[in-house]
């Protein structure tokens, strides 16, 4: 958490406009962190954020979160093509995912090594 934000306790919050004040200020301070290291991680020039906020509007998650997309010059022929693909791998997301049922969650080795890369990125 930032210091500039008082502390909030962790809850699942369904949309963005139920977050508190400081909930919306660490979840904006954290993809602004996030989305610096991964850029460079990614040897991106820029970077996309996206929230889907509620069923309509695609999210398929039923919890706030934060798409953040490093961006390379030429990467989508149309800078707003992006949106269609979020939307597309969202909507392919919801057919293989009943949230439902359990779902088979990645391997522990799979998570492993994902976790690993990445945090090398934050000592």
């Amino acid at each position: 958490m930032h210091s500039d934000c008082i502390n909030s306790v962790w809850r699942e919050v369904k949309r963005f406009v139920d977050l508190t004040a400081d909930e919306t200020c660490d979840l904006w301070l954290t993809a602004q962190k996030v989305g610096g290291r991964l850029e460079y991680h990614h040897k991106a020039s820029s970077l996309t954020f996206t929230i889907q906020d509620g069923p309509q509007s695609g999210q398929t998650v039923p919890h706030v979160h934060i798409h953040i997309l490093p961006r390379k010059m030429g990467d989508f022929e149309n800078n707003d093509d992006v949106y269609d693909a979020i939307n597309g791998k969202e909507k392919e997301l919801k057919r293989k995912l009943d949230l439902d049922k359990e779902r088979k969650d990645r391997s522990f080795e799979e998570m492993t090594q994902e976790a690993d890369e990445y945090r090398m990125l934050f000592l």
